[in-house]
Protein backbone atom coordinates (compact mmCIF):
# COMPACT_ATOMS: atom_id res chain seq x y z
CA UNK A 1 0.00 0.00 0.00
CA UNK A 2 1.54 3.27 -1.14
CA UNK A 3 1.97 6.32 1.58
CA UNK A 4 -0.85 8.69 0.17
CA UNK A 5 -3.39 5.60 0.18
CA UNK A 6 -2.18 4.73 3.66
CA UNK A 7 -2.59 8.28 5.05
CA UNK A 8 -5.97 8.89 3.07
CA UNK A 9 -7.11 6.01 5.13
CA UNK A 10 -5.91 7.37 8.71
CA UNK A 11 -7.71 10.88 7.35
CA UNK A 12 -11.08 9.04 7.06
CA UNK A 13 -10.70 7.15 10.21
CA UNK A 14 -9.60 10.03 12.63
CA UNK A 15 -12.18 12.01 10.83
CA UNK A 16 -15.05 9.95 11.86
CA UNK A 17 -13.28 9.70 15.82
CA UNK A 18 -13.92 13.19 16.02
CA UNK A 19 -17.62 13.81 14.81
CA UNK A 20 -18.54 10.81 16.73
CA UNK A 21 -20.57 12.37 18.78
CA UNK A 22 -22.75 13.67 16.01
CA UNK A 23 -23.34 10.39 15.27
CA UNK A 24 -24.20 9.50 18.79
CA UNK A 25 -27.00 12.00 18.99
CA UNK A 26 -28.99 10.93 15.97
CA UNK A 27 -28.56 7.01 16.07
CA UNK A 28 -32.27 6.62 15.73
CA UNK A 29 -31.63 3.12 13.59
CA UNK A 30 -32.48 0.60 14.15
CA UNK A 31 -32.88 1.21 17.28
CA UNK A 32 -32.09 4.89 19.10
CA UNK A 33 -29.60 3.67 21.39
CA UNK A 34 -27.28 6.26 20.78
CA UNK A 35 -24.32 4.40 20.40
CA UNK A 36 -23.35 4.61 16.52
CA UNK A 37 -20.35 7.14 16.70
CA UNK A 38 -18.93 5.23 19.57
CA UNK A 39 -18.81 1.96 17.83
CA UNK A 40 -17.69 3.30 14.30
CA UNK A 41 -14.73 5.05 16.65
CA UNK A 42 -13.39 1.94 18.20
CA UNK A 43 -14.27 -0.24 15.23
CA UNK A 44 -11.85 2.17 12.51
CA UNK A 45 -9.47 2.22 15.32
CA UNK A 46 -7.07 0.18 13.33
CA UNK A 47 -7.27 2.14 10.00
CA UNK A 48 -5.56 4.84 12.27
CA UNK A 49 -2.34 2.90 12.70
CA UNK A 50 -2.72 0.32 9.49
CA UNK A 51 0.91 -1.29 9.20
CA UNK A 52 2.38 -2.80 6.30
CA UNK A 53 0.10 -6.26 6.56
CA UNK A 54 -3.22 -5.51 5.48
CA UNK A 55 -4.28 -8.94 6.16
CA UNK A 56 -3.27 -8.28 9.88
CA UNK A 57 -5.35 -4.82 9.63
CA UNK A 58 -8.67 -6.40 8.63
CA UNK A 59 -7.87 -9.52 11.58
CA UNK A 60 -7.70 -6.01 13.52
CA UNK A 61 -10.61 -4.28 12.64
CA UNK A 62 -12.41 -7.97 12.97
CA UNK A 63 -11.50 -8.04 16.14
CA UNK A 64 -12.35 -3.94 17.43
CA UNK A 65 -15.79 -3.91 15.47
CA UNK A 66 -18.30 -3.37 17.90
CA UNK A 67 -22.46 -2.93 17.10
CA UNK A 68 -24.54 -2.94 13.82
CA UNK A 69 -22.45 0.10 11.78
CA UNK A 70 -19.06 -0.80 13.43
CA UNK A 71 -19.63 -4.19 12.11
CA UNK A 72 -20.88 -3.42 8.77
CA UNK A 73 -18.44 -1.13 8.78
CA UNK A 74 -15.52 -3.26 9.09
CA UNK A 75 -17.29 -5.93 6.57
CA UNK A 76 -16.80 -3.34 3.94
CA UNK A 77 -13.81 -2.26 4.53
CA UNK A 78 -12.27 -6.10 4.46
CA UNK A 79 -12.41 -4.82 0.94
CA UNK A 80 -11.67 -1.46 0.65
CA UNK A 81 -8.75 -1.55 2.41
CA UNK A 82 -7.35 -3.97 -0.46
CA UNK A 83 -7.18 -1.20 -2.39
CA UNK A 84 -3.41 -0.75 -2.51
CA UNK A 85 -3.01 1.96 -5.27
CA UNK A 86 -5.52 4.70 -6.52
CA UNK A 87 -6.19 2.77 -9.41
CA UNK A 88 -7.25 -0.20 -7.66
CA UNK A 89 -10.28 1.56 -5.53
CA UNK A 90 -12.70 1.67 -7.39
CA UNK A 91 -12.60 -2.72 -7.34
CA UNK A 92 -11.98 -2.68 -3.78
CA UNK A 93 -15.04 -0.19 -3.21
CA UNK A 94 -17.17 -3.03 -5.42
CA UNK A 95 -15.80 -5.88 -3.39
CA UNK A 96 -16.76 -4.12 -0.26
CA UNK A 97 -19.98 -2.88 -0.93
CA UNK A 98 -20.58 -6.58 -2.27
CA UNK A 99 -19.27 -7.91 1.49
CA UNK A 100 -21.42 -5.71 3.51
CA UNK A 101 -24.76 -6.57 2.14
CA UNK A 102 -23.72 -9.97 2.48
CA UNK A 103 -22.88 -9.61 5.81
CA UNK A 104 -26.36 -7.97 6.91
CA UNK A 105 -29.55 -10.48 7.50
CA UNK A 106 -31.93 -8.07 6.83
CA UNK A 107 -30.16 -5.11 4.42
CA UNK A 108 -32.02 -1.81 4.90
CA UNK A 109 -31.61 0.59 2.09
CA UNK A 110 -31.02 4.27 3.67
CA UNK A 111 -28.32 2.77 6.20
CA UNK A 112 -24.21 2.91 4.81
CA UNK A 113 -24.98 0.49 2.90
CA UNK A 114 -26.48 2.98 0.58
CA UNK A 115 -23.54 5.37 0.91
CA UNK A 116 -21.81 2.04 -0.38
CA UNK A 117 -23.83 1.73 -3.38
CA UNK A 118 -23.27 5.80 -4.14
CA UNK A 119 -19.69 4.99 -4.16
CA UNK A 120 -19.13 2.10 -6.10
CA UNK A 121 -22.08 3.60 -8.73
CA UNK A 122 -19.66 6.68 -8.67
CA UNK A 123 -16.48 5.30 -8.92
CA UNK A 124 -17.57 3.11 -12.45
CA UNK A 125 -18.78 6.27 -13.72
CA UNK A 126 -15.35 8.10 -13.07
CA UNK A 127 -13.77 5.59 -14.67
CA UNK A 128 -10.59 6.20 -13.35
CA UNK A 129 -9.71 7.76 -10.14
CA UNK A 130 -7.58 10.96 -10.56
CA UNK A 131 -5.68 12.55 -6.89
CA UNK A 132 -7.51 15.94 -7.90
CA UNK A 133 -10.23 18.45 -6.12
CA UNK A 134 -12.47 17.71 -9.10
CA UNK A 135 -12.37 13.75 -8.74
CA UNK A 136 -12.88 14.00 -4.62
CA UNK A 137 -15.60 16.69 -5.37
CA UNK A 138 -17.72 14.59 -7.83
CA UNK A 139 -17.60 11.46 -5.32
CA UNK A 140 -18.27 13.84 -1.99
CA UNK A 141 -21.51 15.28 -3.88
CA UNK A 142 -22.43 11.78 -4.65
CA UNK A 143 -22.12 10.26 -1.22
CA UNK A 144 -23.49 13.79 0.00
CA UNK A 145 -26.79 12.95 -2.06
CA UNK A 146 -26.60 9.53 -1.17
CA UNK A 147 -26.86 10.36 2.82
CA UNK A 148 -29.72 13.08 2.38
CA UNK A 149 -31.79 10.29 0.45
CA UNK A 150 -31.86 8.40 3.33
CA UNK A 151 -34.65 9.67 5.52
CA UNK A 152 -36.82 8.96 2.73
CA UNK A 153 -35.79 5.23 2.68
CA UNK A 154 -36.23 4.73 5.88
CA UNK A 155 -39.39 5.81 7.92
CA UNK A 156 -37.73 5.84 11.27
CA UNK A 157 -35.64 8.70 10.01
CA UNK A 158 -37.99 10.46 8.77
CA UNK A 159 -40.03 10.75 11.87
CA UNK A 160 -36.63 11.75 13.73
CA UNK A 161 -36.23 14.34 11.13
CA UNK A 162 -32.56 12.97 10.49
CA UNK A 163 -30.32 11.22 8.44
CA UNK A 164 -28.91 8.11 9.10
CA UNK A 165 -26.02 7.89 11.58
CA UNK A 166 -24.14 5.25 9.89
CA UNK A 167 -24.29 6.64 6.43
CA UNK A 168 -23.49 10.18 7.96
CA UNK A 169 -20.50 8.62 9.51
CA UNK A 170 -19.09 6.59 6.27
CA UNK A 171 -19.59 10.17 4.43
CA UNK A 172 -17.50 11.52 6.79
CA UNK A 173 -14.92 8.94 6.48
CA UNK A 174 -15.14 9.38 2.72
CA UNK A 175 -14.45 13.26 2.27
CA UNK A 176 -11.45 12.75 4.81
CA UNK A 177 -10.09 9.87 2.37
CA UNK A 178 -10.47 11.37 -0.94
CA UNK A 179 -9.77 15.12 0.03
CA UNK A 180 -6.73 13.34 1.57
CA UNK A 181 -6.10 11.58 -1.78
CA UNK A 182 -6.27 14.70 -3.36
CA UNK A 183 -3.44 16.69 -0.85
CA UNK A 184 -6.02 18.54 0.66
CA UNK A 185 -6.13 17.96 4.35
CA UNK A 186 -7.75 21.53 5.11
CA UNK A 187 -10.74 22.11 3.26
CA UNK A 188 -13.88 19.81 4.08
CA UNK A 189 -17.38 21.11 3.72
CA UNK A 190 -18.66 21.93 6.94
CA UNK A 191 -21.52 19.32 8.06
CA UNK A 192 -23.44 21.54 9.93
CA UNK A 193 -24.01 23.82 6.96
CA UNK A 194 -24.46 20.25 4.41
CA UNK A 195 -26.89 18.57 6.34
CA UNK A 196 -28.69 21.53 8.45
CA UNK A 197 -31.66 20.63 9.85
CA UNK A 198 -31.03 16.68 9.06
CA UNK A 199 -28.82 16.90 12.68
CA UNK A 200 -31.09 17.47 14.91
CA UNK A 201 -33.70 14.91 16.24
CA UNK A 202 -37.66 16.58 15.91
CA UNK A 203 -38.64 17.22 19.46
CA UNK A 204 -41.77 15.23 19.09
CA UNK A 205 -39.69 12.25 18.19
CA UNK A 206 -40.29 9.27 21.29
CA UNK A 207 -37.95 6.51 20.98
CA UNK A 208 -39.70 2.88 20.50
CA UNK A 209 -39.08 1.08 24.24
CA UNK A 210 -36.52 -1.60 23.87
CA UNK A 211 -35.98 -4.75 25.73
CA UNK A 212 -32.92 -7.24 25.79
CA UNK A 213 -29.24 -7.15 24.52
CA UNK A 214 -27.45 -5.29 22.25
CA UNK A 215 -24.00 -8.88 21.88
CA UNK A 216 -20.74 -8.67 20.02
CA UNK A 217 -19.30 -12.10 19.22
CA UNK A 218 -16.13 -13.48 18.04
CA UNK A 219 -16.11 -17.38 17.48
CA UNK A 220 -13.08 -19.28 16.61
CA UNK A 221 -15.32 -22.32 14.26
CA UNK A 222 -12.77 -24.29 13.45
CA UNK A 223 -12.86 -25.91 10.25
CA UNK A 224 -16.66 -25.55 11.16
CA UNK A 225 -16.82 -21.57 9.90
CA UNK A 226 -19.17 -21.64 7.14
CA UNK A 227 -21.70 -23.75 9.19
CA UNK A 228 -21.61 -21.79 12.11
CA UNK A 229 -21.89 -18.65 9.30
CA UNK A 230 -24.98 -20.14 8.35
CA UNK A 231 -26.68 -20.79 11.73
CA UNK A 232 -25.52 -17.91 13.15
CA UNK A 233 -27.52 -16.01 11.03
CA UNK A 234 -30.95 -16.55 12.73
CA UNK A 235 -30.32 -16.18 16.00
CA UNK A 236 -31.71 -12.43 16.79
CA UNK A 237 -32.62 -9.26 15.24
CA UNK A 238 -30.16 -6.80 13.70
CA UNK A 239 -27.59 -9.83 12.67
CA UNK A 240 -24.60 -9.18 11.15
CA UNK A 241 -22.24 -11.78 10.42
CA UNK A 242 -18.99 -11.69 8.91
CA UNK A 243 -16.45 -14.81 8.13
CA UNK A 244 -12.94 -14.85 8.23
CA UNK A 245 -11.05 -17.94 8.14
CA UNK A 246 -11.94 -20.10 11.27
CA UNK A 247 -13.07 -17.04 13.18
CA UNK A 248 -16.44 -15.81 12.53
CA UNK A 249 -17.72 -12.23 14.05
CA UNK A 250 -21.17 -11.79 15.08
CA UNK A 251 -23.60 -8.68 16.16
CA UNK A 252 -26.95 -9.30 16.82
CA UNK A 253 -30.32 -7.88 19.11
CA UNK A 254 -31.87 -10.58 21.39
CA UNK A 255 -33.85 -11.14 24.34
CA UNK A 256 -32.16 -14.64 24.94
CA UNK A 257 -28.95 -13.64 25.85
CA UNK A 258 -28.24 -17.29 27.48
CA UNK A 259 -29.80 -19.00 24.59
CA UNK A 260 -28.26 -17.03 21.96
CA UNK A 261 -24.48 -18.00 24.14
CA UNK A 262 -25.25 -21.78 24.45
CA UNK A 263 -25.98 -22.23 20.84
CA UNK A 264 -23.03 -20.05 19.88
CA UNK A 265 -20.86 -22.34 21.83
CA UNK A 266 -22.03 -25.32 20.37
CA UNK A 267 -20.22 -23.91 16.83
CA UNK A 268 -17.09 -23.20 18.61
CA UNK A 269 -14.68 -21.36 20.87
CA UNK A 270 -15.96 -17.99 22.13
CA UNK A 271 -13.35 -15.93 22.09
CA UNK A 272 -14.74 -13.03 22.79
CA UNK A 273 -18.23 -12.28 23.88
CA UNK A 274 -19.72 -8.44 25.11
CA UNK A 275 -23.26 -6.96 25.61
CA UNK A 276 -25.24 -4.05 26.56
CA UNK A 277 -28.63 -3.87 27.37
CA UNK A 278 -30.51 -2.12 24.96
CA UNK A 279 -33.41 -0.89 27.28
CA UNK A 280 -31.08 0.87 29.54
CA UNK A 281 -28.92 2.42 26.09
CA UNK A 282 -32.56 3.86 24.69
CA UNK A 283 -33.62 5.29 27.90
CA UNK A 284 -30.50 7.04 27.63
CA UNK A 285 -30.94 8.70 24.42
CA UNK A 286 -32.06 12.24 24.23
CA UNK A 287 -30.64 12.65 28.08
CA UNK A 288 -28.00 14.46 27.21
CA UNK A 289 -27.86 17.91 28.78
CA UNK A 290 -28.07 20.76 27.06
CA UNK A 291 -25.19 23.24 27.49
CA UNK A 292 -25.70 27.10 29.28
CA UNK A 293 -23.66 29.63 27.97
CA UNK A 294 -20.26 27.81 26.83
CA UNK A 295 -19.90 24.03 26.18
CA UNK A 296 -17.13 22.36 28.48
CA UNK A 297 -14.98 19.78 26.92
CA UNK A 298 -12.04 18.13 28.33
CA UNK A 299 -9.35 15.39 27.97
CA UNK A 300 -10.60 12.14 28.71
CA UNK A 301 -7.13 11.49 30.71
CA UNK A 302 -9.15 13.02 33.22
CA UNK A 303 -11.33 10.34 35.17
CA UNK A 304 -14.56 11.28 33.12
CA UNK A 305 -16.53 8.50 31.91
CA UNK A 306 -18.97 8.79 28.62
CA UNK A 307 -21.65 8.43 30.65
CA UNK A 308 -20.75 11.50 32.71
CA UNK A 309 -19.80 12.89 29.21
CA UNK A 310 -23.54 12.51 28.21
CA UNK A 311 -25.00 13.52 31.01
CA UNK A 312 -23.40 16.81 31.55
CA UNK A 313 -23.04 17.84 27.80
CA UNK A 314 -19.43 17.63 27.56
CA UNK A 315 -17.13 16.71 25.08
CA UNK A 316 -14.51 14.26 25.53
CA UNK A 317 -10.79 14.31 23.33
CA UNK A 318 -9.98 10.81 23.98
CA UNK A 319 -6.35 9.19 24.18
CA UNK A 320 -5.47 5.47 22.90
CA UNK A 321 -4.82 2.04 24.91
CA UNK A 322 -3.36 -0.51 23.19
CA UNK A 323 -3.24 -3.83 24.48
CA UNK A 324 -3.11 -6.93 22.17
CA UNK A 325 -4.98 -7.16 19.48
CA UNK A 326 -7.02 -4.32 20.38
CA UNK A 327 -6.65 -0.62 19.99
CA UNK A 328 -9.19 1.67 21.08
CA UNK A 329 -10.01 5.12 22.58
CA UNK A 330 -9.78 4.82 26.03
CA UNK A 331 -13.16 5.89 27.30
CA UNK A 332 -14.42 2.77 25.30
CA UNK A 333 -11.83 0.04 26.57
CA UNK A 334 -13.11 -2.24 29.36
CA UNK A 335 -10.66 -1.30 31.96
CA UNK A 336 -11.59 -4.83 33.42
CA UNK A 337 -9.83 -6.41 30.32
CA UNK A 338 -7.23 -3.92 30.06
CA UNK A 339 -5.68 -4.77 33.91
CA UNK A 340 -6.64 -8.68 33.68
CA UNK A 341 -4.51 -8.32 31.10
CA UNK A 342 -1.86 -6.52 32.57
CA UNK A 343 -1.73 -8.70 35.20
CA UNK A 344 -0.89 -11.90 33.24
CA UNK A 345 1.98 -9.81 31.63
CA UNK A 346 0.29 -8.36 28.48
CA UNK A 347 2.07 -4.70 28.12
CA UNK A 348 -0.38 -2.35 27.72
CA UNK A 349 0.53 1.29 26.19
CA UNK A 350 -1.34 4.76 25.61
CA UNK A 351 -1.48 6.99 22.81
CA UNK A 352 -2.10 10.62 22.17
CA UNK A 353 -4.89 11.55 18.92
CA UNK A 354 -3.11 12.81 16.30
CA UNK A 355 -2.98 16.26 16.17
CA UNK A 356 -5.07 16.42 12.56
CA UNK A 357 -7.80 14.49 14.98
CA UNK A 358 -7.30 16.68 17.46
CA UNK A 359 -7.67 19.88 15.01
CA UNK A 360 -10.85 18.21 13.67
CA UNK A 361 -12.24 17.71 17.16
CA UNK A 362 -11.18 21.47 17.40
CA UNK A 363 -13.44 22.08 14.55
CA UNK A 364 -16.81 19.99 15.63
CA UNK A 365 -17.40 21.00 18.82
CA UNK A 366 -16.89 24.52 17.90
CA UNK A 367 -19.29 24.10 14.66
CA UNK A 368 -21.84 22.53 17.07
CA UNK A 369 -21.98 25.09 19.71
CA UNK A 370 -20.92 28.84 19.47
CA UNK A 371 -18.69 28.92 22.60
CA UNK A 372 -16.50 25.67 24.12
CA UNK A 373 -14.15 26.03 27.06
CA UNK A 374 -11.72 23.84 26.65
CA UNK A 375 -10.07 22.34 30.01
CA UNK A 376 -7.08 20.84 28.38
CA UNK A 377 -4.94 18.50 30.16
CA UNK A 378 -2.05 20.56 32.46
CA UNK A 379 1.07 20.81 29.18
CA UNK A 380 3.56 19.14 31.78
CA UNK A 381 1.96 16.15 30.38
CA UNK A 382 0.61 16.33 26.57
CA UNK A 383 1.09 18.61 23.93
CA UNK A 384 -2.39 19.56 23.91
CA UNK A 385 -2.50 22.90 24.85
CA UNK A 386 0.08 23.78 22.27
CA UNK A 387 -1.98 21.91 19.87
CA UNK A 388 -4.80 23.43 20.72
CA UNK A 389 -3.86 27.27 20.60
CA UNK A 390 -2.41 26.75 17.76
CA UNK A 391 -5.69 25.96 15.90
CA UNK A 392 -7.20 28.45 17.33
CA UNK A 393 -4.39 31.08 16.06
CA UNK A 394 -5.51 29.70 12.45
CA UNK A 395 -9.29 28.37 12.45
CA UNK A 396 -10.90 30.95 15.27
CA UNK A 397 -10.86 34.52 14.66
CA UNK A 398 -14.51 34.94 16.07
CA UNK A 399 -12.51 33.91 19.74
CA UNK A 400 -15.36 31.09 20.20
CA UNK A 401 -12.75 28.55 21.55
CA UNK A 402 -11.14 29.35 25.34
CA UNK A 403 -8.16 27.15 26.20
CA UNK A 404 -7.64 26.91 29.56
CA UNK A 405 -3.88 24.79 30.75
CA UNK A 406 -5.46 23.28 34.05
CA UNK A 407 -2.10 22.34 34.95
CA UNK A 408 -4.04 19.02 36.26
CA UNK A 409 -4.03 15.00 34.92
CA UNK A 410 -6.20 12.03 35.96
CA UNK A 411 -8.59 12.40 38.92
CA UNK A 412 -7.20 16.28 39.35
CA UNK A 413 -8.47 16.91 35.66
CA UNK A 414 -12.00 14.99 36.02
CA UNK A 415 -12.90 16.24 39.53
CA UNK A 416 -12.16 19.94 38.05
CA UNK A 417 -14.12 18.99 34.57
CA UNK A 418 -17.20 17.83 36.67
CA UNK A 419 -17.54 20.79 38.73
CA UNK A 420 -17.27 23.09 36.18
CA UNK A 421 -19.26 20.73 33.37
CA UNK A 422 -21.90 21.54 36.33
CA UNK A 423 -21.97 25.13 36.60
CA UNK A 424 -22.17 25.80 33.36
CA UNK A 425 -25.48 23.41 32.83
CA UNK A 426 -26.81 26.24 35.65
CA UNK A 427 -24.93 29.52 34.14
CA UNK A 428 -26.15 31.67 31.58
CA UNK A 429 -22.47 33.91 31.92
CA UNK A 430 -19.84 31.90 29.96
CA UNK A 431 -17.35 34.36 31.55
CA UNK A 432 -18.81 33.71 34.60
CA UNK A 433 -18.01 29.74 34.21
CA UNK A 434 -14.37 30.51 32.80
CA UNK A 435 -13.16 32.37 35.82
CA UNK A 436 -15.31 29.47 38.20
CA UNK A 437 -12.90 26.97 36.14
CA UNK A 438 -9.83 29.27 36.82
CA UNK A 439 -11.01 29.41 40.47
CA UNK A 440 -11.40 25.72 40.75
CA UNK A 441 -8.21 24.25 38.94
CA UNK A 442 -6.24 26.32 41.63
CA UNK A 443 -8.02 24.09 44.58
CA UNK A 444 -8.29 20.26 43.46
CA UNK A 445 -6.24 18.20 44.41
CA UNK A 446 -5.16 14.68 43.61
CA UNK A 447 -3.30 12.02 45.28
CA UNK A 448 -2.74 8.73 43.61
CA UNK A 449 -1.66 5.41 45.72
CA UNK A 450 0.38 3.19 43.40
CA UNK A 451 0.25 -0.44 44.74
CA UNK A 452 3.19 -2.36 42.55
CA UNK A 453 6.09 -0.27 41.25
CA UNK A 454 6.81 -2.97 38.22
CA UNK A 455 4.11 -1.54 35.90
CA UNK A 456 5.96 2.32 36.31
CA UNK A 457 9.18 0.34 35.49
CA UNK A 458 7.58 -1.70 32.18
CA UNK A 459 6.49 1.87 30.87
CA UNK A 460 9.71 3.49 31.50
CA UNK A 461 8.51 5.85 34.03
CA UNK A 462 11.06 4.29 36.42
CA UNK A 463 14.38 2.04 36.66
CA UNK A 464 13.77 -1.46 36.77
CA UNK A 465 16.42 -1.29 39.15
CA UNK A 466 14.28 1.49 40.97
CA UNK A 467 11.13 -0.94 41.20
CA UNK A 468 13.04 -3.79 42.15
CA UNK A 469 14.37 -2.26 45.61
CA UNK A 470 11.41 -0.25 45.78
CA UNK A 471 9.51 -3.84 45.91
CA UNK A 472 11.65 -5.41 48.09
CA UNK A 473 11.18 -2.15 50.76
CA UNK A 474 7.56 -2.73 50.22
CA UNK A 475 7.57 0.69 49.66
CA UNK A 476 4.75 2.22 47.54
CA UNK A 477 4.40 5.79 46.10
CA UNK A 478 2.19 8.81 46.56
CA UNK A 479 2.30 10.83 43.73
CA UNK A 480 -0.05 13.94 42.69
CA UNK A 481 -0.31 15.44 39.40
CA UNK A 482 0.43 19.53 39.40
CA UNK A 483 1.10 21.72 36.98
CA UNK A 484 4.96 21.15 36.91
CA UNK A 485 4.26 17.51 36.15
CA UNK A 486 3.91 14.78 38.72
CA UNK A 487 5.82 14.52 41.72
CA UNK A 488 5.92 12.25 44.95
CA UNK A 489 3.83 12.94 48.00
CA UNK A 490 4.75 10.47 50.07
CA UNK A 491 6.37 6.73 50.06
CA UNK A 492 3.96 4.18 52.78
CA UNK A 493 4.07 0.79 53.69
CA UNK A 494 0.93 -0.69 52.89
CA UNK A 495 -2.95 -0.02 52.80
CA UNK A 496 -3.40 1.54 55.82
CA UNK A 497 -0.99 4.13 55.54
CA UNK A 498 -2.60 5.06 52.60
CA UNK A 499 -5.70 5.44 54.16
CA UNK A 500 -4.57 7.64 56.61
CA UNK A 501 -2.35 9.71 54.53
CA UNK A 502 -5.35 10.05 52.55
CA UNK A 503 -7.76 11.45 54.93
CA UNK A 504 -4.81 13.59 56.27
CA UNK A 505 -4.79 15.26 52.80
CA UNK A 506 -8.32 16.17 52.81
CA UNK A 507 -8.18 17.67 56.40
CA UNK A 508 -5.14 19.85 55.53
CA UNK A 509 -6.79 20.63 51.92
CA UNK A 510 -10.87 21.76 53.22
CA UNK A 511 -12.59 23.72 55.72
CA UNK A 512 -14.07 21.83 58.44
CA UNK A 513 -17.98 21.27 58.60
CA UNK A 514 -17.99 22.21 54.66
CA UNK A 515 -19.34 20.48 51.89
CA UNK A 516 -15.82 19.25 49.76
CA UNK A 517 -16.35 17.25 46.14
CA UNK A 518 -14.35 14.17 46.89
CA UNK A 519 -13.52 11.71 43.77
CA UNK A 520 -12.17 8.61 45.13
CA UNK A 521 -11.08 6.06 42.14
CA UNK A 522 -10.39 2.63 41.38
CA UNK A 523 -8.59 0.33 38.89
CA UNK A 524 -9.36 -3.59 39.34
CA UNK A 525 -9.86 -3.00 43.46
CA UNK A 526 -13.35 -1.62 42.97
CA UNK A 527 -14.64 -3.73 45.66
CA UNK A 528 -11.85 -3.37 47.83
CA UNK A 529 -11.88 0.62 47.44
CA UNK A 530 -15.62 0.37 47.85
CA UNK A 531 -16.14 -1.33 51.39
CA UNK A 532 -12.44 0.39 52.79
CA UNK A 533 -11.87 3.41 51.63
CA UNK A 534 -15.74 5.59 51.00
CA UNK A 535 -16.70 4.27 54.25
CA UNK A 536 -14.14 5.74 56.19
CA UNK A 537 -13.99 9.12 54.05
CA UNK A 538 -17.90 9.36 54.94
CA UNK A 539 -17.12 8.80 58.40
CA UNK A 540 -14.69 11.63 58.69
CA UNK A 541 -16.66 14.13 56.35
CA UNK A 542 -20.68 13.50 56.17
CA UNK A 543 -21.37 16.50 54.59
CA UNK A 544 -19.22 16.08 51.61
CA UNK A 545 -20.19 15.04 48.05
CA UNK A 546 -18.30 11.49 47.71
CA UNK A 547 -18.38 10.00 44.27
CA UNK A 548 -16.78 6.05 43.09
CA UNK A 549 -15.66 6.44 40.27
CA UNK A 550 -12.94 4.33 37.63
CA UNK A 551 -9.51 5.93 37.29
CA UNK A 552 -8.63 6.81 33.91
CA UNK A 553 -7.48 4.12 31.62
CA UNK A 554 -4.48 6.51 30.76
CA UNK A 555 -3.34 6.62 34.26
CA UNK A 556 -4.13 3.12 35.43
CA UNK A 557 -1.91 2.13 32.53
CA UNK A 558 1.12 3.72 33.67
CA UNK A 559 0.16 2.80 37.35
CA UNK A 560 -1.09 -0.34 37.11
CA UNK A 561 -3.96 -2.73 38.81
CA UNK A 562 -4.26 -1.89 42.57
CA UNK A 563 -3.70 1.42 41.95
CA UNK A 564 -6.27 3.67 43.57
CA UNK A 565 -6.54 7.29 43.97
CA UNK A 566 -8.49 10.36 45.81
CA UNK A 567 -9.29 13.96 44.23
CA UNK A 568 -10.88 16.42 46.05
CA UNK A 569 -12.12 20.06 45.33
CA UNK A 570 -12.73 22.53 48.53
CA UNK A 571 -16.11 23.83 48.92
CA UNK A 572 -16.75 26.80 46.80
CA UNK A 573 -18.75 29.82 46.59
CA UNK A 574 -20.74 30.32 43.02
Amino acid sequence: MNDPIQQAFITGAERVAAWADLLDSINVFPIADGDTGRNMKISLAPLRDPGPDPDATIHRLLMNARGNSGNIAARFFSGFFRAGTPEGIPAAARLGRDRAWEAVHDPKPGTMLTVFDALSDVLEEQRSVAASEDFATAVIDRLEQAVRSTPDLLPKLKEAGVVDSGALGMFIFFEGFFRSLSGDRENFRPIMAAFGSLLTVAPSFAPDREEGFCVDITLDAGSGGDGAFRKLAGLGESVVVIPEDRYVKVHLHTGDRAGVKKQVEAMGSIVRWTDEDLGEQVRGFGRTAQGGAIHVMTDAAGSVTRDDARRLGLTLLDSYITVGDISAPETCVDPEAVYTAMRGGARAVTSQASEFERHELYRSVTDLHPRVLYLCVGSAFTGNYGVALAWKKRHDPEDRLTVIDTGAASGRLGILALAVGRFAAKSGDAGAVTDFARRAMDLCREYIFIDNLKYLAAGGRISKSKAFFGTMLNMKPVVTPTAGGVITAGRLRNFDEQLEFALLKIRQGTVQGSRPFIMVQYTDNREKIENTIMPEVTKHYPAAELMLQPLSLTTGVHTGPGTWSLAFLPEMAP
